[in-house]
């Protein structure tokens, strides 16, 4: 069970943000109004909200998941791999001093995005990117092993269009996985059961389970019908404007 989060508002330097799509500049306004509703969804699960300023001087400061992967049994600061991105940790690490007593941190020349970890319990997946070397991936095995962990490396570089290994891939609990169709092959997922995203749903799969509901961007009714049918309990959010700068739902909070 979940009890907290860490969240950051878009600052007013959003828009200026790295992507590596072309959806169109988002509006700031509308940023911010989604990222209210995201908060309240979370409050609605049950969640304290942790709530930090503003980085002015990092716009992609509100994914404040690529700063640190966090287990009940430690946290680790991470090493974004966007050299523009690596000041955001500064700040993220006294906010965790607050809840966790055991801190661990990828070294430099590793690099790590907290977006290419997937915690499916006792088991982690960590994905090889443009973001998470494989040096990095390494480091995070090593420490999730001294935490009393396993993991897999997934190679996702060249796989699919997307940016980290959550972008297509989310774990709902015990053995079951959304991917997108482009996983589908990956030896590292086989004995799981799999929930497949079509491929004009991919943005769908990262949907993030927070305690009994499963929050899900809003607008791609296949993958949301097919969670409801599992029995699921979902709550839809427009996303539209992190989607602009390649973020999703679990990009923007720090669950623990």
């Amino acid at each position: 069970m979940f009890t907290k989060a860490i969240v950051r508002p878009p600052g007013s330097n959003f828009t200026t943000g790295l992507t590596s799509v072309d959806l169109g500049s988002p509006d700031l306004k509308r940023a911010l109004e989604q990222h209210e509703a995201y908060c309240n969804a979370l409050e609605t699960c049950g969640l304290e909200i942790i709530r930090l300023a503003p980085d002015e001087e990092h716009p992609d400061s509100t994914f404040v998941e690529d700063t640190a992967v966090l287990t009940p049994r430690g946290a680790v600061i991470t090493r974004p791999g966007a050299a523009a991105r690596q000041g955001e940790i500064k700040s993220i690490e006294p906010a965790l001093r607050e809840h966790f007593a055991d801190f661990q941190f990828i070294r430099e020349p590793g690099t790590v995005d907290g977006g290419d970890v997937c915690d499916a319990g006792e088991h982690f997946f960590i994905g090889i990117s443009e973001r998470t070397n494989e040096e990095g991936a390494e480091q995070l095995a090593r420490v999730l092993e001294s935490f009393g962990y396993d993991s897999s490396l997934i190679d996702i570089r060249g796989t699919s269009n997307i940016l980290h290994l959550k972008s297509g891939l989310a774990c709902l609990g015990g053995k079951r996985l959304v991917i997108i169709d482009a996983f589908r092959d990956f030896e590292e997922l086989s004995g799981y059961d799999v929930v497949f995203v079509n491929k004009a749903e991919e943005y769908a799969a990262n949907c993030l389970q927070i305690n009994s509901k499963v929050l899900v961007a809003a607008g791609f009714n296949d993958t949301n019908t097919a969670l409801e049918q599992l029995g699921y309990q979902t709550i839809a959010l427009d996303m539209s404007e992190f989607q602009k700068m390649d973020g999703g739902l679990s990009c923007l909070s720090l669950r623990f």
